[in-house]
């Protein structure tokens, strides 16, 4: 694998390294001593997929607050996606800073999204997968999200997006507080 940093500290573009021939290719996707070796969080817990029938739906910003803030490594398996993350650590010399990279079916790449990030995408094509490793379980009380449209974080997607849940419409605009930006200062 190569890892590739991002303008965003801790968060990576993680490109395949692959091995081919006249059959096609092999390529770990993920490997718990590389990615320690790159000093990056290999204990990775839940496995999640999400399908997308339509192009221009947007899902996110969503991540979850300290004990149970996640490390996400994301990587689309079918069709296209603009994939977006938003750093919500006050420490951070990144804060309030967002990034985004289109992974798709073809150039199989995989953003490695540390604590403290806020992650969401826009889908590209239509029937689209992605698939999700986490570095900690679903925990509702400590989930947060922040609304592509606030005015403060001037996200700007490649797409007008044509779908969104009434939840993603509806998260308030960012707030520190709320949204937990301090509670990231103890965490690496």
């Amino acid at each position: 694998m190569k890892f590739e940093p991002t303008p965003l500290l801790g968060s990576y573009v993680i490109n395949l390294d692959l091995r081919e021939d006249e059959r096609g290719f092999f390529a770990r996707s993920f490997c718990a001593r590389e990615f320690a070796a790159a000093g990056l969080q290999s204990n990775l817990v839940q496995t999640n997929m999400a399908f997308t029938k339509s192009k221009g739906t947007f899902r996110g910003f969503h991540y979850q607050l300290p004990p149970s803030a996640e490390v996400k490594l994301v990587r689309c398996v079918r069709g296209a996606i603009y994939d977006i993350i938003i750093d919500v650590r006050a420490n951070s010399p990144t804060y309030k800073q967002h990034f985004g990279v289109e992974l798709n079916q073809d150039n199989r790449s995989a953003l490695y999204i540390p604590h403290g990030f806020a992650h969401g995408l826009i889908t590209l094509t239509d029937d689209v997968e992605v698939h999700y490793l986490v570095s900690q379980f679903y925990d509702a009380k400590q989930e947060r999200g922040v609304r592509v449209t606030d005015p403060m974080l001037k996200i700007v997607l490649p797409i007008k997006y044509e779908h969104i849940s009434a939840k993603d419409a509806a998260w308030p605009d960012f707030d520190e507080n709320w949204h937990g930006a301090r509670l990231y200062e103890k965490q690496h």
